[in-house]
């Protein structure tokens, strides 16, 4: 699996919005947006699948923000 930062979030940008960005990429396991915070995660099921859409959408406006897209890096 690929765990995928999206930052830069609009505060009105939903969980449903952004699946439906990364849906075209692959399967989703999982969306997170932290409320308040501006960003959020999803987890793609296959790792190539998550590097073509981090690649494809880093840079691209979502609800009139440029996002910024990574690789998440693990927890401490």
């Amino acid at each position: 699996m690929k765990n995928i930062y999206v930052g830069n979030l609009n505060s009105s940008t939903t969980e449903a919005t952004l699946r439906s960005m990364f849906e075209p990429f692959g399967k989703i396991s999982k969306v997170h947006i932290i409320t308040g915070r501006g960003f959020g995660f999803v987890e793609m099921q296959n790792d190539a699948e998550g590097l073509s859409a981090l690649s494809a959408l880093n840079g691209k406006s979502l609800d009139g923000n440029t996002l910024t897209i990574n690789e998440a890096r693990p927890k401490r």
